[in-house]
C-alpha cells in the first residue's frame, strides 16, 4: 500500500494536501506539495498521536468528521482516503466533501478492500461464525468493505474521472510467513490472470468541471418588417449601371 501511494502522490502538485485517517501509513511521504495535513477521523482516536509516525513535516493535525469537514470550497489540491471510506459511516456524504473541497483538476487517492477476493471470503467466514459465538473475526468487523466497481460509480456521479485503477495482494491471508513465500507466485499471475479479485485497490480520480457558455436571449426584436434601402454609388438617377466600356461622346455647345 505504501508503494501504491508514494506512486500516486508523486506527480501531483499544488498546495495543500489532506490525508483522512488511517496513521499507521505515511501517504504523503512522496508529495511534492509544501502544506500536507493529516486528519484524525470519526473511528481513529485521538490517543495513537500519528504525528510522531509520520516522516515527513506536517502543518497540523486536524479532528474532523469527513462528512462535514470544515473546510472552504475548493480549498485543496490532493484528498488521500486510506481505507478511509469503509469506516466511515456515510461514505457518498464523505465523498461529496472531497468534491466540494478539492479545486478542479485536484486529485482524490482512495485505498480499500476488495471484497470479491480472498480475504473478503475468509471475512465473511469468520463474521459468520463470530456471529455464531465461534471464534473473532478475521479484520474488524465494523468496516464495510466496498468494491472497486461501487466506488467508481459513485465518483462518476459526482463528476470524477477516473485516471488509474490497481488491485494488489492476491495471495491467501496467512500468519506463517513460510507460507506466505510459497504463495508469492499468485502476485505475478494475479495481474494477468484474474487482476478484479486482489485484496486491496487503489484508485486516483480527477476532479473535472466542464466548461459552459452563456447564451443570453434576446429580448430586442427589430420593429422594421422589410429589408431597409441601400444606395448605390454607382447607379445614375433612373436607377441602371452605366457601360463602362463605351467612352463618353462630347456634343458641341452651339453659340448664338
Amino acid at each position: 500500500m505504501q508503494t501504491q501511494a508514494d506512486s500516486a502522490v508523486g506527480d501531483v502538485f499544488g498546495y495543500h494536501a489532506l490525508q483522512l485517517g488511517f496513521p499507521a501509513l505515511d501517504a504523503l511521504r512522496n508529495s511534492r506539495i509544501q502544506h500536507r495535513w493529516f486528519a484524525h477521523t470519526e473511528a481513529s482516536p485521538m490517543e495513537e498521536q500519528p504525528a510522531m509516525t509520520f516522516a515527513t513535516p506536517l502543518d497540523a493535525v486536524l479532528w474532523l468528521d469527513t462528512t462535514a469537514m470544515p473546510l472552504a470550497n475548493q480549498s485543496l489540491d490532493l484528498v488521500i482516503l486510506p481505507h478511509t471510506l469503509e469506516q466511515s459511516h456515510d461514505p457518498h456524504a464523505t465523498l461529496r466533501e472531497v468534491e466540494r473541497t478539492l479545486v478542479p483538476e485536484g486529485k482524490v487517492v482512495i485505498t480499500g478492500l476488495n471484497p470479491w477476493s480472498l480475504w473478503g471470503w475468509r471475512q465473511k467466514r469468520s463474521t459468520l461464525m463470530h456471529r455464531l459465538g465461534m471464534g473473532q473475526t478475521f479484520l474488524p468487523g465494523h468496516m464495510n468493505w466496498m468494491s472497486a466497481g461501487r466506488v467508481k460509480d459513485w465518483l462518476q456521479l459526482l463528476g470524477f474521472e477516473i485516471h488509474t485503477s490497481q488491485f494488489g495482494c492476491y495471495r491467501p491471508a496467512m500468519a506463517s510467513q513460510p507460507w506466505l513465500d510459497r504463495w508469492s507466485w499468485m502476485e505475478s499471475a494475479g495481474d494477468r490472470w484474474w487482476p478484479y479479485f486482489g485484496a486491496a485497490y487503489c484508485m486516483v480520480a480527477v476532479k473535472r468541471v466542464r466548461g459552459m457558455r452563456l447564451v443570453k436571449p434576446l429580448w430586442r426584436r427589430s420593429s422594421l418588417k422589410g429589408r431597409r434601402a441601400v444606395p448605390s454609388a454607382n447607379a445614375n438617377a433612373t436607377g441602371a449601371i452605366p457601360d463602362l466600356q463605351q467612352p463618353k461622346t462630347h456634343q458641341p455647345r452651339q453659340v448664338s
